[in-house]
């Protein structure tokens, strides 16, 4: 696109320029932030049956195809007008979105303060 703009003169059509912003920060960022979550946030009790590693995986897989199908389809309709390319756009959208819903859903039971609360019921004061 760089290259294109600037030695062609031509910008980037509307769907260049969708694709690289979910690539970026659906792709990119978005998959940062679940992946510092899995890290930063304590890790589930035992008896927590709502953390399941199972939909962690679903949900990084459904994010990442998501992005690559969307991401592909709106390079393809900078081009091509079709309305499967319009429907695979749609369809890979509702994957990302479902896919980070889940993602939040899903670590939910692991988002709860630990650190001070269990500090000062042994006597610690700040």
């Amino acid at each position: 696109m760089i290259v294109r703009r600037e030695l062609q003169g031509r910008f980037p059509t509307p769907y260049e320029t969708s694709a690289h912003t979910h690539a970026l920060f659906v792709g990119f960022v978005m998959m940062m932030i679940c992946g510092v979550a899995l890290w930063l946030f304590p890790r589930p009790d035992k008896s927590d049956t709502a953390y399941d590693p199972a939909m962690i995986g679903a949900s990084y897989w459904l994010i990442t195809a998501g992005t690559a199908g969307r991401v592909a389809a709106e390079l393809a309709r900078s081009s091509i007008a079709t309305p499967a390319l319009a429907w695979t756009v749609l369809l890979c959208s509702a994957a990302q979105v479902v896919g980070i819903l889940l993602f939040f859903r899903t670590m939910w039971s692991r988002i709860r303060p630990v650190g001070s609360q269990a500090r000062e019921e042994r006597g610690e004061r700040f």
